[in-house]
């Protein structure tokens, strides 16, 4: 069972488990946080401040999102879960020739060549057109404001801005990324923790979408700004491709673990990932959480769930396998009867046939949502379109140059996708939103939530500050400086590669909002970063 009591936190935390009734926001900015609750004082509903924050965040960290980026969600509303996938698919001139013309073997991470559509202002133009209460404009207000008026920079965000200023000030020297420089470093710097920042460009085109309900974006003002961008540089983003876009609701896919029902959106994002290595993980019981032997079940679960994962998880309609083939509970068996007492070298199995930004929302009415978007990468493709402070993200990086792979390059095709969030019912009921942003952590951070909560009986905020580890690939496992070392060095002698991380940056930055049985609002936010629970 869940533990909701804030008195019971095994791990040294400056926080405690947060309670409210009408209404709460946790979100890894305070700002932003506090964006979406004046959204719910002013009479919006969760959808409404979920599309708040999310738009904030677009302007209080742009280190790790941006308008130029995709988004999913999970919606509990009208008694009942809703998916929306807002990612978008490689444009119709990105073929696989027109990358081994430029002389590319693999997809680069940087320019044109990884843009693919951005997803997130369709996000919040239709999340809001179903569920939303109040209007666009309305609720984007607050992000607006910020953007023209600027705001102080806060820790996390400042020493990611600096770190990516330093980077591209060695990787990007073309002539194409100068706007991001004069964007995002107009003095010649990254803007320093505290320091005043604002974006005039930033603020003109979220008012543009605010106003055309995002129509500007995609068949506007703003798309025809793209296109110039995309052709003066050689890039293949054309206006045709975001006129034709649309994010696409889908049916969540879950599977039930100790009672409980964990939801995540189904591909192409790898949320199947974590289904799967819980899927092997219901298999075994695990009595004490700080043990060898329950944290090498979950290492090793989550390492053959992450091998099938990069194998088979591409565009739904591209791939080979379907996901109750991967969920089946025959194949979870045939995968826990791998793991030993001694760490595997994964590798992929043959199953049967048949820099991210997470925010949580729930109001007093028990619209619940969960919401991810990101840029990738931190910034993502370095590219900002001129005078509108658009970034523009690089998911198309995880497409696969190999033919027979399922995540194949395609035109129109959506890249596999690590941004993803989850939910947690029981009996059809909603406990609650739940998430940890950070790339190819974020399966690896929904399976440590989920059994620290649901195994181990940690409230939302133990579950949030407990130490984590991360898989890197073969036997390498990478620990927090935090993670106890007899346990450290007792999965050594199991044979796990262990090393120490040199700081918590690339743990994932996690929230939590679950309702308790009598109604009550109970949240955790990450230790990691700025986090911040407003509540009303």
């Amino acid at each position: 069972m869940i533990n909701f009591d804030t008195l019971y936190n095994p791990y040294v935390s400056r926080r405690m488990t947060m309670y409210a009734k009408n209404g709460m926001v946790a979100s890894a900015q305070p700002l932003a946080a506090e964006a979406g609750l004046s959204v719910l004082r002013k009479g919006g509903n969760a959808i409404d401040a979920a599309i708040a924050t999310a738009v904030c965040l677009t302007v209080v960290e742009p280190t790790s999102n941006g308008i130029g980026g995709d988004a999913f969600a999970l919606i509990w509303t009208k008694g009942q879960l809703f998916g929306l996938n807002a990612s978008g698919p490689a444009p119709q001139l990105l073929t696989l020739h027109a990358l081994q013309k430029a002389g590319h073997k693999e997809m680069p991470k940087y320019g044109w060549f990884p843009v693919t559509v951005p997803g997130a202002p369709a996000a919040w133009a239709e999340l809001s057109a179903r569920f939303g209460r109040l209007p666009l404009s309305e609720v984007m207000a607050p992000a607006i404001a910020y953007a023209e008026k600027g705001y102080p920079l806060s820790p996390t965000v400042g020493r990611s801005w600096e770190s990516a200023f330093n980077r591209y000030s060695l990787e990007l020297k073309d002539e194409q990324y100068k706007y991001w420089f004069s964007t995002f470093a107009p003095q010649g710097r990254a803007p320093k923790i505290g320091e005043l920042w604002h974006s005039p460009d930033h603020a003109r085109t979220l008012q543009a979408i605010a106003e055309t309900k995002a129509r500007s974006f995609y068949s506007g003002v703003i798309a025809d700004k793209i296109d110039e961008f995309s052709k003066k540089y050689g890039g293949l983003l054309r206006k045709d491709d975001l006129a034709a876009y649309k994010p696409e609701w889908v049916t969540p896919i879950n599977i039930n673990y100790r009672g409980y029902d964990v939801w995540e959106i189904p591909p192409n994002g790898h949320g199947l990932v974590a289904l799967m290595a819980l899927n092997i993980l219901k298999g075994f019981d695990f009595d004490i959480k700080d043990s060898a032997e329950s944290y090498h079940k979950q290492i090793e679960a989550l390492k053959l769930a992450f091998m099938d994962g990069k194998k088979f998880i591409a565009d739904p309609t591209k791939m080979r396998l379907s996901v109750e083939d991967l969920l089946s509970d025959v194949y979870a068996k045939q995968r826990r009867e791998e793991i030993g007492a001694r760490a595997l070298q994964p590798e992929p199995g043959n199953p049967p046939q048949g820099g991210t930004v997470y925010l949580a929302t729930a109001d007093g009415e028990g619209n619940m949502v969960s919401y991810i978007q990101s840029n990738y990468m931190g910034f993502g493709s370095g590219l900002v379109v001129p005078e509108t402070g658009i970034s523009l993200h690089n998911r198309g990086h995880n497409f696969s140059l190999d033919l027979n792979h399922d995540n194949c390059l395609e035109p129109g095709k959506r890249p596999y996708h690590t941004i993803i969030p989850g939910f947690l019912t029981k009996d059809n009921l909603p406990v609650g939103p739940f998430g940890v942003m950070g790339g190819f952590m974020q399966p690896q951070g929904h399976l440590q939530v989920v059994t620290n909560a649901l195994d181990f009986n940690l409230n939302p905020q133990a579950t949030l500050d407990a130490p984590r580890w991360q898989w890197i690939n073969g036997k390498t496992i990478e620990l927090e400086h935090s993670f106890p070392e007899h346990i450290a060095q007792a999965l050594a002698r199991k044979g796990h590669d262990i090393r120490w991380a040199l700081d918590s940056g690339s743990f994932g930055r996690g929230q939590i909002i679950w309702r308790t049985s009598d109604g009550i609002l109970a949240g955790g936010t990450e230790p990691r970063a700025d986090g911040h629970i407003a509540l009303w």
